[in-house]
């Protein structure tokens, strides 16, 4: 009689440890857009140098909506939303074509056009990685890193272009 009844508890007791183990085992969802795992902490430690716009060239930029919304992109992608990326094909085409078009007349120069290329092919390298499941995470970050340099080194050549147009130099 004792005998059964100490198996009866010990069958309840391991039900309802089981029980309790698979609710414990439940995995958290990971933030949608963002399926390898990548977290601001992530792109707050990678390491490049991020050049600000000179007060000169920020005035010039103003008006430059195209220039503003790759600005905004960049921001997103900081913030680990990588939703822009997502089957955004012919708005991506549309606003490299108009950033290319449309670049104010004192930034016009073959450098800053050689750094918007660069731009737009990291741009695409970085839509097309995140586009694919099997990208891993260290991929993923690494070609975050060449988009987020390549956009900062456009904003350090338009501050030279800026500063070295407004350099007088006198002749003896």
């Amino acid at each position: 009689m004792r005998f059964k009844i100490l198996t009866l508890l010990s069958l309840i007791l391991l039900f309802s440890s089981c029980k309790k183990n698979a609710e414990n085992n439940k995995v958290a969802p990971l933030k949608e857009g963002n399926a390898q795992g990548i977290s601001e902490r992530n792109i707050m430690d990678l390491d490049y140098i991020e050049y600000a716009l000179d007060q000169k060239v920020d005035t010039i930029v103003q008006d430059w909506d195209e220039y503003t919304q790759i600005q905004d992109v960049i921001d997103e992608v900081k913030t680990t939303d990588l939703s822009f990326f997502n089957d955004n094909e012919k708005a991506i085409k549309l606003l490299l074509k108009d950033l290319k078009v449309n670049i104010p007349e004192p930034l016009k120069a073959a450098s800053i056009e050689a750094r918007l290329l660069v731009v737009e092919t990291k741009l695409y390298k970085l839509e097309s990685l995140s586009n694919l499941s099997s990208t891993s995470k260290e991929e993923l970050l690494s070609t975050i890193e060449e988009f987020l340099v390549a956009f900062s080194n456009l904003n350090l050549q338009m501050n030279k272009k800026i500063e070295f147009d407004t350099r007088v130099i006198e002749k003896p």
